[in-house]
């Protein structure tokens, strides 16, 4: 029998008016949001579904309200896996959905998270940039060689890396990557994520993590700075506490959940932007998305059809 893993986007996947019809339609979904209403002490459910779209796009409140939305649709599913993982941020849904973490606490965590992401390099001085095409080593090489602080970040699926540091580093480097013949597009995004510069943040964030109650997850949650599970509460806070500065492995993630038996990927929260990258890692697997009421069904249907 294969495993069903469910999986859970990062940051980016935001937009303004994501989950209204859950709130509408389901209420198990409109408790997710009205509690992360009451946790946080402010009306963020407005924010989600209303904007203004800038409002939303600050990672102090984009890292919360994508954590809502997708535990919202969760519930709303109702539905067990086997294993869980989320890209980056998408790391605290997957606990929740696990048990490691109660949804009020993983809320107060990415608040926090987010904040100190956001202040651990002003606004302007770093970058991100998406590589596509480009052998891995040579895109490493790039970065070494580059001056100043870049590194590769995010290891999504083949032909696809994610480049992060100082602004004009990552500049240099794209020109190096470049000149052997990848493309390089840079991201709208406000600080450098998951590079060495976030380290500061990672400080300051940890002891939030270690105050904050974790459980044994009941089912293994691959996590991104390993790309292996963790089934103890202490390795699940470990983890957390190293990513903020260290890259998203993905690729490794998703091929180390198909080893150990993963068929059905059911990406949960908004976006799609998952269960591409894992059909570009493994052209086998079987996705099903959820990001609105209209999925359930189907979703249900083809989790049971695993079973």
């Amino acid at each position: 029998m294969a495993k069903v893993a469910f999986v859970f986007p990062g940051q980016g996947s935001q937009k303004v008016g994501m989950g209204k019809a859950l709130w509408d339609e389901s209420e198990a979904g409109r408790a997710v949001f009205q509690t992360a209403d009451a946790t946080l002490g402010e009306a963020l459910s407005q924010l989600i579904f209303n904007g203004p779209e800038d409002q939303l796009q600050l990672t102090a409140n984009s890292q919360p309200a994508i954590l809502s939305t997708s535990i919202g649709l969760l519930r709303a599913l109702g539905e067990r896996c086997d294993a869980a993982a989320g890209h980056s941020l998408g790391e605290y849904s997957a606990h929740v959905a696990a048990g490691t973490l109660a949804f009020e606490e993983a809320a107060r965590l990415v608040r926090q998270r987010g904040l100190y992401m956001q202040e651990a390099v002003p606004v302007g001085q770093g970058a991100m940039a998406a590589v596509l095409g480009g052998d891995v080593a040579a895109i490493e090489q790039a970065c070494a060689e580059a001056e100043g602080v870049v590194e590769p970040v995010n290891y999504n699926c083949p032909g696809q890396i994610v480049i992060a540091g100082d602004k004009a580093a990552v500049e240099r480097a794209s020109e190096r990557i470049k000149a052997q013949g990848a493309k390089v597009r840079a991201l709208p995004v406000s600080a450098p994520f998951h590079c060495r510069l976030m380290k500061p943040a990672e400080d300051r964030f940890r002891p939030h993590l270690e105050r904050a109650a974790f459980n044994d997850p009941q089912v293994p949650v691959y996590v991104n700075v390993d790309a292996a599970p963790v089934t103890t509460a202490a390795a699940a806070r470990d983890a957390l506490v190293r990513q903020i500065s260290r890259p998203v492995r993905w690729e490794q993630s998703i091929r180390k959940l198909v080893e150990d038996g993963a068929g059905l990927f059911v990406e949960i929260g908004p976006g799609r932007v998952l269960a591409g990258m894992i059909k570009r890692i493994d052209k086998s697997a079987a996705c099903v998305n959820v990001e609105s009421p209209s999925d359930l069904q189907g979703a249900r249907d083809a989790i049971r059809a695993q079973r």
